[in-house]
């Protein structure tokens, strides 16, 4: 048996080991479970916040309408697509952004279409305060591209989406063909560890919590 042989039969006997040793029982977490609402959406936010993503809570439909503003003040926003869910045609957004200016392209344009866009409106289906992360569903009227694609993501929350634990959130789309989890703006680091953000995803990531 050569060197080689003998390191690979090492790590093979040690992985071996490691599958039939027990879970020590310290090491099991029990599953997280929600606290007081208001609380946990303060938490969500903030983990949001640290992520680099623009996180805020949006009160009334006045208020709505004064946010798309400056956000497309802000982010020099001339394209827009977004979900065609029954949730984000109630809040009249596309009407808002055609007031502005604001061209909407269909979710269901080709990809380059939808990549030119500077704008992707999503709804958020779960979410977890104790990382900021987004959970979205890949259906007919939620396309995954319009959170992937567009250079601003902007995904509307309602505080019923909230889910304390990750196992709780896999028990519901164990079903589902395609689940896109965003943790803040798209992240990249080289060899050199040169943070590039945007490069595989959104630069910018904007939650409103609408109450």
């Amino acid at each position: 048996m050569n060197s080689r042989d003998r390191i690979l039969n090492s790590i093979r006997t040690t992985f071996a080991s490691a599958a039939r040793a027990p879970l020590n029982t310290t090491a099991r977490l029990a599953p997280r479970v929600l606290g007081d609402m208001n609380a946990e959406i303060d938490r969500l936010l903030a983990e949001i916040e640290k992520l680099s993503g623009v996180a805020r809570r949006i009160a009334n439909q006045n208020e709505l309408r004064i946010a798309i503003g400056e956000l497309v003040e802000k982010e020099k926003i001339k394209k827009a697509t977004a979900w065609e869910t029954s949730e984000l045609k109630e809040l009249e957004i596309a009407e808002m952004l055609t007031a502005l200016g604001v061209e909407i392209v269909l979710q269901d344009a080709d990809r380059r279409a939808i990549a030119a866009c500077d704008l992707g409106i999503t709804g958020v289906d779960f979410a977890l305060p104790e990382t900021g992360t987004l959970v979205l569903r890949t259906t007919s009227a939620q396309s995954r591209l319009v959170s992937l694609l567009p250079r601003v993501h902007l995904a509307i929350l309602r505080p019923s989406a909230l889910r304390g634990d990750l196992h709780d959130v896999f028990a519901e789309v164990k079903h589902d063909q395609r689940t896109v989890l965003i943790t803040g703006p798209s992240r990249t680091t080289d060899i050199e560890k040169v943070l590039t953000i945007g490069v595989h995803g959104p630069k910018a990531l904007y939650v409103w919590c609408v109450d």
